[in-house]
């Protein structure tokens, strides 16, 4: 996948996504989240960026060159677009299972330096919202349903 082309984002007015296309949009929208997030509170540190290859890795099996995240994290594609509208445009498109997927990832990232800044989960609630996720599922808590009967 080219940095800073989002590839998957461009196809997002296209007809309803192939699995493989949604495959291809949550690790684009995970790797530029979490990318972004180094950024969040304007000082992108060395634990951060390694602590985003590590979750990438952990998550979607691909081991990122630092240099390519920090690229990411400034990448053209979000100037002329916020990192909410791409989020929000891809929400509907996403499996639930992806974005809830990309938003405990991105906890792990910001948690990664012990303390969490004021500017770190004002971008976490701005990418949870944009994924239209809620407390619950952000938790991971799902219904469970019963079946009754004879």
């Amino acid at each position: 996948m080219p940095l800073g082309t989002l590839s998957s984002v461009a196809k997002l007015f296209e007809s309803k996504p192939t699995e493989e296309e949604q495959d291809e949009l949550a690790k684009e929208i995970m790797l530029y989240t979490l990318a972004r997030a180094t950024a969040a509170d304007t000082n992108i540190k060395q634990v951060e960026v390694e602590k985003v290859q590590e979750v990438l890795l952990n998550h979607l099996g691909i081991k990122y060159d630092l240099n390519e995240i920090r690229i990411t994290a400034k990448s053209e594609s979000f100037e002329n677009r916020s990192l909410r509208s791409v989020l929000a445009t891809a929400s509907s498109r996403m499996r639930n299972a992806d974005k809830v997927e990309t938003i405990q990832a991105l906890a792990e990232v910001i948690n990664v330096d012990g303390r969490v800044s004021e500017m770190e989960i004002a971008f976490f609630n701005e990418v949870a919202t944009a994924l239209s996720l809620t407390p619950a599922e952000i938790l991971g808590l799902r219904q469970e349903v019963s079946v009754r009967g004879g």
